[in-house]
């Protein structure tokens, strides 16, 4: 065992930090997701050691700490960006697990660097894990690290969570690869998934394709192994705090000011992916504008779709659809000084992300698939005054907590677009009625409680 060894270790496609440039010096700085912010408090607690590929091409840096928390950096090539990550992460798995919106692809050429990488880490945190240490295992990208891992260190408890959807047996049995994927997967003690579906999906498939019990609780190679939803949530306090804030308040009416006193914006933000159904949402308020049952006098809708996947073809592609649908309904319905759709495409900072849902009357957020979709969550955190209506698709996990929202099939254009006029004509009571029952919801299983209840999991 190496000198200097973790008590807890996170493995992870990107580290938590991001590389910047300040006043023209290059220094490390906190990334801003949920994950980081849930896991962080919990990993200054003792030695612990962050395992992910910092972004940088070519040689990793010498590991280093940041707030406490010592950061492994482990490298990529070029070839293993293209085939373990744009290859078989996000062309294979990605759609397979997306409910194949997109035909995934299969290439045997991907599978073997999806390998290869998964050994590097799985070697990587066998090496730096203190005895009967913790490692917690995230995402699609490194199905095949808690088998490996065990093989090297069967002293350690391994957990993993899958932040994207788990597919059904139908789906899943098309990869060539299902068996190995699963058999990975049975590595962990605990393997955690967005919603019970999810878990409910992957037991059947453990049953069915690898020697895993046949019936009862879940055992491989005679060791018990949990599957079980922990549904992920957002850092309730820091939205409820920026939406507190008189700047982004200000921020907020300024935005309503510019795009019109009196008229009702909706809001869409997502990453620019074809699983997000941006595209339909715009053609649904498109037949919206032709009934006439509303006007660019009373509704605006703004989406922002920030930057994703930039080099892949299909998300060109994907970038350029949506461009010429928001350029249809604009030459359409737009007049001089006043557009139908006010189209974002870059990521925004998180208070002026704050102010838009605090102008918006009505959120939009309508993926085919979703594992669990988190700017539902951050919308209502930020609805302090029970005001506003959030439209939701049937088929994101965020849907099998949030209820009162008005649930949509995202595949239904005129059903999308008979709801966006429900919200938009939403009475006030009924508003206050249904954001009450989602604020109870989201303000009561934070990002910190579903961390916590993962590794009160991981460590019985």
């Amino acid at each position: 065992m190496p000198a200097s060894t973790s008590d807890i270790v996170i493995v992870s496609n990107r580290l938590p930090v991001n590389r910047v440039e300040r006043n023209g010096k290059k220094q490390w700085e906190t990334s801003p997701g949920g994950l980081v912010s849930a896991l962080t408090p919990i990993l200054r607690t003792k030695p612990s050691t962050w395992i992910g590929w910092s972004g940088i091409h070519g040689r990793a840096p010498r590991p280093f700490e940041h707030e406490g928390i010592l950061n492994y950096p482990v490298s990529l090539s070029p070839e293993e960006i293209e085939n373990f990550y744009e290859g078989f992460s996000n062309s294979t798995l990605w759609p397979l697990y997306h409910d194949a919106i997109r035909p995934p692809i299969y290439h045997r050429h991907w599978w073997r660097p999806y390998k290869a990488v998964n050994k590097r880490f799985a070697e990587i945190a066998a090496k730096i894990t203190a005895k009967n240490g913790l490692v917690w295992v995230h995402d699609y990208h490194f199905q095949l690290v808690p088998s490996m891992l065990r093989k090297l260190r069967p002293d350690v408890r391994i957990g993993f969570f899958l932040h994207i959807p788990f597919p059904p047996q139908e789906l899943f049995a098309q990869l060539p690869w299902r068996r190995q994927v699963l058999e990975g997967l049975l590595g962990a003690d605990v393997v955690g998934f967005q919603t019970r579906y999810g878990a409910q999906n992957f037991t059947r498939l453990c049953r069915r394709y690898t020697t895993c019990s046949p019936s009862g609780r879940l055992t491989y190679e005679g060791r018990p192994v949990i599957a079980k939803a922990f549904p992920i949530s957002i850092d309730v306090s820091r939205f409820e705090g920026l939406a507190s804030d008189f700047d982004v308040q200000t921020r907020a009416a300024n935005f309503k000011a510019k795009l019109g006193l009196g008229r009702r914006i909706l809001l869409g933000v997502d990453r620019l992916d074809y699983t997000k159904g941006i595209e339909i949402r715009f053609k649904a308020y498109r037949e919206l504008l032709k009934t006439k049952k509303v006007s660019l006098d009373d509704t605006v809708f703004v989406q922002v779709a920030v930057p994703s996947r930039e080099r892949v073809d299909e998300y060109i592609e994907l970038k350029n659809e949506v461009e010429r649908t928001v350029g249809a309904i604009d030459g359409e319905f737009g007049e001089i000084g006043k557009s139908a759709i006010h189209y974002l495409h870059r990521g925004l900072p998180v208070d002026e992300l704050v102010a838009l849902y605090l102008a918006a009357d009505v959120m939009v957020v309508t993926p085919f698939r979703d594992g669990m979709n988190l700017v539902a969550k951050e919308y209502v955190a930020c609805r302090h005054r029970n005001d506003g209506a959030l439209i939701l698709s049937e088929f994101t996990g965020s849907a099998e907590e949030l209820k009162q929202a008005l649930l949509v099939n995202p595949h239904d254009v005129d059903g999308m677009s008979d709801i966006l006029l429900e919200a938009i004509q939403l009475p006030a009571e009924e508003q206050k009625r249904r954001m009450k029952k989602l604020r109870r919801i989201v303000t009561g299983h934070t990002v910190f409680d579903w961390a916590n209840d993962f590794f009160e999991a991981l460590d019985k």
